[in-house]
Formats: C-alpha cells, structure tokens, sequence
C-alpha cells in the first residue's frame, strides 16, 4: 500500500513539473533573429526618419532622392551635414577601388565581423544553422536588395580574411546592382573589376581566403545593426555616396536636404561662371553673400535658362521650376 502511494505521489509531482515546464516555454520570449536588428530596434535608433520603412525596420529614402543623389558632389553633401553637426560621416583612404571614376550610391546594409573566438562562434553558428543558414560569409549578402549597398567591417583583416570573391560578388550585385564598401580584403580582384557596375571601396586584395581550415580567424557578429566604417558610425538606411576616392554615409532624414541643396549650388555655380566670363561681376563679389540686386539677376538668369531650350542646365526641370517658384538662393560659397 505504501508503495502505491508513493508511485501516485510522484505522478502527481511529475505531471506538475511537466506542467510548469510547459507554461515555461510558452510564457519565454521569442528567440530574435541570429544576430540581427529587429524592426523594433531600427525604428528607435533613427527616430528623426518619418518617412516609408522597410519590413526590417530600415529607412527607405525614396528611389528618386538616391537618383538625384548621384549628381551631389562630396562637399556639397558634407556642407550640409556639418551645418547639421553631423561632422563624422566621411571615410577617406581606399587602397582599392574598382570603378574609380564610377558612382556608388544606395542605402546601406551592414554587417560586422569580429575576431574569431570558438565558444561565440560555435554559439553564433548553432543559431544560424538551426534558421537554415549556410556559410557565415553570405549570412548578410543574403539579406541583400535592390538598391542595398553591401557595408561591410572585417577590421581591415587582410591574410586569410576575404569573404567576398567573384563568386560572392556576383551575387551582390545581381541583388543590388550596386558595389560594396568594406573594411577588409576581397580575393579574385579581376574577376570583380569584369562586374561593369560594381563600384567599390576597399580596404586590400589578397589571394587567400575566409577562414581556412588552418586558421579560424574572425565570425559575423551582426548584420543589418550599426557598424563603423573607419571613424563613422553607419546606420542600416544611411544613403551610401562614393565618389572621388571618398565615401560619405548620409542620415537619411538628410537626404533629400543634401539633394535639394546641391541642385540649388550648381545653378548658382553656372550663373556665377557665366556672369564672371561676361565681366558683369567679379570673382569677388561671387563668391561671396549675394546682395539683393545679384539674388534678382540669378533668379531673372534661371527663369530665362529653363524656357530656353538651348541652355543645359545641370538640374532637371522639374526641380528648377521648383526653385523659381520658391525664389530659393542658396548662395553657398
């Protein structure tokens, strides 16, 4: 008899056990994606962005403010993201470019890789085979979209360091149809220089790999979170612009600022050359504040230049009309 009741007693503690178990498991958090920034995330991290998002939570500046974009030089869009006091989006120095005298522009998805430690990457690697994930080189490529610009911190490792040759490469761009900026080696070099539009900045070229069997050397840490790009901090979204041996990383509630304030300069660059080779005024009183008489000349100038079908003006029409119609004068010297 007593062993009976012994057998019902540990039932009933077992059954309670499984039962507390269960409502364990069903009441823990969802376990977030391996490694990645959920939409949650994103959206306080660029709490200035109101505009479109994408499903992951980044920032979609819209296709034609990155189109327009392509014509903004490098100080036009530094100017005014000083003038903002945003004074540490530049990253100069690229030993490699591919497509020198290209345009790379986009909106960024980043990755972050770190230096290789076994438990984390074995952690890390669990994580993302069980998601159905392959090799950690492509976790982020494969995030990929058109448009994307792939910005990548390897930590300048060099020897046995690249992720990306032309295999990897091809798939990027046939993603995104863009380039890449990476802070690390690429192997197969003339493989990506064949790629026609796959403008990049990099770090180093080497002939070895990722990660050989000999020497584990590094692991993705994050992809689609903010990582930095020699001294500035890149934000998924960020509007990539390279250009001129230089890469700038534009906040994206800036963009369209930058854009609009860069068409306002070049038309008035043009007046200004025009009017100097006439002799009507002279370098001096160019290139610097404009009083009101030269403000109603530039604007008389740029209502004739847009009807004259003749005169090529480096801005669309549709946004020098928008200008005449605001009277804007930007008159940045």
């Amino acid at each position: 008899m007593k062993t009976n009741l012994k057998i019902v007693a540990l039932a009933l503690l077992l059954g309670v056990s499984v039962k507390v178990s269960a409502q364990v498991a069903a009441t823990a958090p969802a376990q977030p994606p391996i490694n990645q920034a959920d939409r949650d995330e994103l959206i306080y991290l660029t709490p200035s962005w109101k505009g479109e998002r994408f499903p992951d939570g980044r920032p979609k500046v819209p296709d034609d403010i990155i189109q327009r974009m392509k014509a903004v030089s490098i100080e036009e869009a530094w100017a005014t993201m000083g003038g903002a006091r945003f004074n540490y989006q530049i990253a100069e120095d690229w030993p490699i470019q591919i497509n020198p005298d290209s345009v790379l522009c986009g909106r960024a998805f980043t990755t972050q890789f770190v230096p290789y430690r076994p438990d984390m990457w074995r952690a890390i690697d669990d994580r993302g085979k069980k998601e159905g994930r392959r090799a950690q080189n492509v976790w982020g490529v494969e995030q990929l979209q058109k448009g994307d610009v792939y910005v990548a911190d390897q930590f300048g490792l060099h020897k046995n360091g690249p992720t990306i040759g032309d295999r990897v490469a091809a798939d990027i761009y046939k993603r995104t149809g863009t380039g890449i900026v990476y802070n690390g080696a690429v192997r197969d070099l003339e493989g990506l220089k064949e790629m026609g539009g796959f403008t990049s900045f990099i770090d180093s070229y080497t002939p070895s790999f990722h990660n050989p069997g000999s020497d584990q050397n590094t692991m993705i840490l994050s992809f689609n979170k903010p990582t930095r790009i020699r001294q500035v901090t890149v934000m998924p979204g960020d509007i990539v612009l390279g250009k001129q041996g230089v890469v700038i990383f534009i906040p994206p509630h800036l963009a369209e600022q930058v854009v609009k304030a860069s068409e306002r300069t070049r038309l008035e660059d043009m007046f200004a050359h025009i009017r100097t080779a006439e002799g009507k005024y002279t370098a001096g009183q160019m290139d610097a504040g404009w009083p009101p008489a030269i403000r109603a000349d530039y604007l008389a100038w740029l209502k004739a230049a847009a009807k004259d079908k003749k005169m090529k003006l480096p801005v669309a029409k549709a946004q020098v009309d928008e200008i005449v119609a605001a009277a804007e004068v930007a008159n940045v010297h």
